[in-house]
């Protein structure tokens, strides 16, 4: 473990040429968790994030989450268990609940005007009902508390402060993901240990409590300055990160750690589908854009037609947009369709490559070489 700050980072030489190269240095609560570098695997729901991903992670000396989101309990305790079973440096994202009802009236418009997407893949949405719930986060809570990880982080909802110390009792440490300072006054009063600062260039869905209301597009630097001011917390920084300078740049602005998730999406270890993977690098995509249309909540998305298409016709209603076009999203995977698919996709999605993961992550600490 080092105590060096990480914004004054160790310089070493690439064993193939004589340049110099930064190598970055975990300090604070990553370096309390064993992690001996500042970067972090984001919890990406949905299939991308594997105990395969996480290992790799952890390999290079990196933290790694696995995203308990849309899984049931006993597969979220079997991941636990396959990846405790090759290290301990590992966290587990949940969905808190913060439920946005959908009004009745708007999922039957939605429904219909899906209806003909639908049929291309032999779907029939006609007597669709919509499908509130909570991702079992009670019973996902009580395994963590019966079956400790090191780390818990909590995004679209907070949790209450008998569940963050039920979790701190157990011998875990509580994170909360945040998008402004107000939220991060609320986290810092249900006494967490740290905060997962993410800004509007972060790809997949936005952990904003408040949904209904545009995220603000404020640069990752200036939203970490804004939440240290309110708060004195460690700080983990999430959203477009995909660089070793961009790395760099959080660490200098006062983050403890880095949260890269998009720049991972295509990587060997990764459980994004193929044709996910593929239009991540498809030249023709260049532009994302904050979206509810598959959801109901708002996600950053690479633009194909189904953004195109029903981007503006999507009401607000998470979970209920997202159990309606499910299907037709993993039919649109199946099928090699990317047009019908959500390509949750960060700002620096560009940097994605085809490569083991623990290379992509030792190229983002300054470190060009395989553990």
């Amino acid at each position: 473990m080092s105590n060096k700050n990480p914004s004054t980072p160790d310089t070493t030489k690439d064993a193939s040429s004589d340049e110099p190269k930064t190598e970055l240095r975990a300090t604070g609560v990553l370096a309390s968790l064993g992690a001996t570098v500042p970067l972090i695997a984001a919890p990406m729901a949905g299939g991308p994030s594997t105990p395969a991903l996480v290992a790799a992670a952890a390999s290079t000396g990196a933290f790694g989450f696995l995203a308990a989101g849309y899984k049931i309990v006993d597969a979220l305790s079997q991941q636990i268990s396959e990846v405790r079973a090759g290290t301990e440096l590992f966290g587990v994202n949940l969905f808190a609940p913060n439920p946005v009802p959908v009004q009745r009236q708007a999922f039957t418009d939605y429904t219909k005007a899906l209806a003909e997407a639908a049929s291309r893949y032999g779907l029939d949405l006609s007597a669709v009902e919509p499908t509130e719930d909570d991702d079992d986060f009670d019973d996902k809570v009580e395994l963590l508390v019966a079956d400790p990880v090191p780390v818990v982080s909590f995004t679209f909802g907070l949790p209450t402060a008998e569940t963050v110390q039920r979790l701190q009792k157990a011998g875990t440490q509580v994170f909360q993901t945040v998008t402004n300072p107000d939220e991060a006054e609320q986290a810092h009063a249900l006494g967490v240990n740290g905060l997962i600062v993410q800004s509007y260039q972060a790809g997949g869905h936005s952990g904003t409590l408040t949904p209904h209301t545009p995220v603000k597009e404020i640069p990752l630097t200036e939203l970490l300055a804004g939440v240290r001011a309110k708060v004195r917390l460690p700080l983990w920084a999430a959203g477009g990160i995909s660089t070793h300078d961009g790395v760099r740049e959080v660490l200098t602005a006062g983050a403890e750690a880095a949260v890269v998730g998009t720049v991972l999406l295509r990587s060997l270890e990764s459980g994004a589908s193929e044709t996910y993977k593929n239009a991540l690098a498809d030249p023709i995509r260049t532009e994302t854009i904050l979206t509810t249309a598959f959801s109901g909540r708002p996600a950053r998305a690479l633009r194909n037609e189904f953004v195109s298409q029903f981007h503006t016709l999507a009401p607000a209603g998470y979970p209920a947009l997202h159990h309606l076009t499910s299907p037709m999203r993993k039919a649109a995977a199946a099928a090699g369709d990317a047009e019908g698919i959500n390509i949750w996709a960060g700002t620096g999605y560009r940097d994605a490559t085809t490569e083991p993961a623990a290379t992509i992550l030792n190229r983002l600490i300054g470190r060009n070489r395989t553990p």
